[in-house]
């Protein structure tokens, strides 16, 4: 089984991002738990998704602490409130931001990968600059980072879930894909 949260904040899409996924994994043939954790205060508050996927029947029931990686959509919620500290030594954390991943050299137990989301949703006016919505365009950058899920079923799922705009999520997600840097300690 595969343990993924997603920390962001209200209104940049976790929620959604996992569905999306998902609906991704599933279309591929695997069993999926997908469910979200936030508070009252909800935009731009820090907000929680995890995605449980497996090729058998996913019968636990809780949610999840130690996950194997991590999709970051605020970078800044590695500070404020640790986010991606709990994902297992060696896993992934898929960090929207526009520094190298090199930068998060501190995260050094990790396997980093990094994109500028905010600016790729700003630029196809998917939510708005004060709040882009960078949920597809950081799926698009984890299809790439971890080969976990295939660019076709994810492309798929974004049309089928999103109403407004999909092909400019769609469009976000494929250049995610293509920019995307990906760093390990080990790889120094």
């Amino acid at each position: 089984m595969i343990e993924i949260c997603f920390h962001g904040r209200g209104g940049q899409g976790a929620v959604g991002a996992s569905k999306i996924l998902a609906s991704a994994f599933f279309e591929e043939g695997k069993q999926v738990q997908a469910f979200p954790s936030f508070g009252a205060e909800r935009r731009g508050a820090p907000v929680r998704a995890f995605l449980r996927v497996s090729d058998k029947e996913i019968r636990r029931r809780s949610m999840i602490y130690r996950p194997d990686m991590a999709i970051i959509l605020d970078a800044t919620l590695l500070h404020d409130v640790g986010a991606g500290r709990e994902v297992k030594d060696d896993g992934w954390l898929v960090v929207n931001t526009p520094e190298p991943p090199q930068s998060l050299h501190w995260l050094g137990r990790y396997r980093l990968a990094a994109v500028d989301a905010d600016s790729i949703a700003e630029r196809l006016g998917i939510g708005s600059r004060v709040m882009p919505h960078v949920n597809t365009t950081m799926l698009g950058a984890f299809a790439r980072a971890t080969g976990l899920v295939t660019m076709d079923a994810l492309l798929r799922s974004i049309r089928d879930n999103i109403a407004a705009r999909a092909e400019d999520n769609v469009a976000g997600a494929l250049e995610a894909y293509e920019k995307l840097q990906t760093w390990s300690k080990n790889a120094d």
